[in-house]
C-alpha cells in the first residue's frame, strides 16, 4: 500500500529511509531527532551531520542510518510557525518535497515520515497534516514507493481533521442507532427473557416459524458470531466476516423458498473483476489513475486485472469504490459482487458512508478519519 498511517516510534520503524526534523545547523538537540540519533549511535550521527555542516530551512540532507534498521536518515529542516504570514506553509511543503526526494536519491523503496514542524515548532495540527497530505499525494503520483506517516498518537490526526466533530456526530447517529435497532428487534422477537414469540404474525411481518427465526438470527447476530470466530484476528478480517455473513443472511431472507438452486446459479451477476473493469472503462479512467486514487500498489491492481476469479478483501472493494467515485448504491452493488455488504454495525463502514454521502472521495482524508477513530485504513 503506497501510504499507511501508523502509531510508532520512528526510530524503530522498519523502512529503507526515515525522515526526522532538524535545525539548520544539523545539531541533534532533543525530541524525536535525539531518539533516532541515540538508536543510530549518537556520536556517529552527529559526526555525519557535522560533516555536512548546514542545511537551510525548507531543505533536507541525508546521512547513513548506522545502527538503525533504516539504511538512510533524512534530516528535514522545517520552519517555525509565526501565524502563517511569513511563508511558513510554503517552506514546510518545500521541506517535505526535499525530504522525499532525498529518500529517492538514496534508493529507498519505503520511507517513514513524521509531521514535520508540528509540536515545538508550533504548526497547527490542521495545517501540518494538510501540508503532509498534499506533499505525499504529489510524491506518490510520480513515484512507486511506500510512504508511512508515523505518529506518536491518534490525537495528532484527530486534531488535524476539520470535520472530526461532524464525523463523530454522524457515527453517533448511525452506528449507535443500528446497534439499538438490532437490540430492539431481538427483544421484540424473543421477549425480554428470551421467551419464544407468539405463533401468529401480521401479513407484512417476518415469518415467526423456525425458518423465519433462523433468517432473522443470521441477520441480527452476524457481528457477534464473527467476533467469536475471529477472536484475536485482525480487525479487517473480522469486518470482512461480518459483512459476508450479513450479505448471506440477506440473500437467504430474500430468496428463501422462492428459487431452485439451478435458477439461482443461472441468474448470477457478473463477477467482481468483470464489473470493476467495466466501471473503469465507463468512466474513461486509466489503470494508474484508479490504483493511485485507491491508494493501491500497481502490483496489486495488476493482479486484479489479470485474474477474473480474483477475490478481494472488503477494504480493497471500498478503496476501489472511492477511486471510481461510486455513490452509495453503486458501492453496495460492487461490494455485493464480492460477497460483502455495508453494515451499520461497523464503525469503519459508517465513516466511509459519511464521506461518500458528501461526495468526498479523497482516500487520504478518509484514511485519516479511519485512523483517528481507531479503524483499519483502506
Amino acid at each position: 500500500m503506497p501510504l499507511t498511517i501508523e502509531r510508532n516510534d520512528l526510530a524503530a520503524v522498519d523502512a529503507d529511509a526515515i525522515v526526522v526534523a532538524a535545525n539548520e545547523d544539523l545539531q541533534v538537540t532533543g525530541g524525536v531527532g535525539a531518539a533516532v540519533a541515540e538508536a543510530a549511535g549518537f556520536a556517529d550521527m552527529q559526526a555525519a551531520c557535522d560533516a555536512i555542516g548546514h542545511c537551510p530551512c525548507g531543505s533536507a540532507v541525508s546521512t547513513p542510518g548506522f545502527a538503525l534498521r533504516a539504511k538512510t536518515v533524512v534530516h528535514a529542516v522545517g520552519p517555525m510557525w509565526h501565524g502563517g504570514a511569513r511563508g511558513e506553509v510554503d517552506a514546510l511543503r518545500s521541506a517535505y518535497d526535499a525530504a522525499l526526494d532525498c529518500a529517492v536519491q538514496a534508493g529507498a523503496r519505503s520511507v517513514a515520515v513524521p509531521l514535520i514542524s508540528a509540536g515545538t515548532y508550533g504548526f497547527p495540527a490542521s495545517v501540518s497534516l494538510a501540508v503532509a497530505r498534499e506533499a505525499i499525494r504529489a510524491f506518490l503520483n510520480e513515484h512507486d514507493i511506500d510512504v508511512r506517516l508515523v505518529l506518536f498518537s491518534r490525537e495528532a490526526v484527530a486534531a488535524g481533521i476539520e470535520s472530526y466533530l461532524d464525523i463523530a456526530e454522524y457515527i453517533d447517529d448511525h452506528y449507535a442507532e443500528a446497534r439499538f435497532d438490532r437490540a430492539a428487534e431481538r427483544t421484540r422477537m424473543h421477549g425480554a427473557a428470551g421467551a419464544p414469540p407468539a405463533a401468529s404474525a401480521a401479513p407484512n411481518e417476518a415469518p415467526r416459524g423456525p425458518r423465519g427465526l433462523w433468517i432473522l438470527d443470521r441477520l441480527g447476530s452476524a457481528v457477534d458470531r464473527a467476533q467469536e470466530r475471529f477472536a484475536g484476528a485482525p480487525s479487517d478480517a473480522v469486518e470482512d466476516a461480518v459483512s459476508e455473513d450479513a450479505a448471506m443472511g440477506a440473500a437467504a431472507a430474500k430468496g428463501a423458498g422462492s428459487n431452485s438452486l439451478e435458477d439461482l446459479l443461472a441468474s448470477l451477476d457478473a463477477p467482481f473483476s468483470t464489473t470493476l473493469l467495466a466501471l473503469i472503462d465507463e468512466r474513461g479512467l486509466s489503470d494508474s489513475q484508479v490504483y493511485k486514487r485507491a491508494n493501491m500498489s500497481r502490483q496489486h491492481f495488476s493482479k486484479i486485472r489479470s485474474d477474473e476469479a480474483y477475490r478481494p478483501t472488503k477494504k480493497t472493494v471500498l478503496a476501489l469504490s472511492i477511486a471510481l467515485e461510486l455513490d452509495l448504491d453503486e458501492t453496495r452493488d460492487l461490494l455485493a459482487r464480492a460477497g460483502f455488504a455495508l453494515s451499520k454495525s461497523s464503525k469503519a463502514d459508517v465513516i466511509v458512508e459519511y464521506f461518500i454521502e458528501r461526495n468526498n472521495f479523497d482516500i487520504f482524508e478518509i484514511n485519516e478519519a479511519l485512523y483517528a477513530f481507531d479503524q483499519p485504513i483502506l
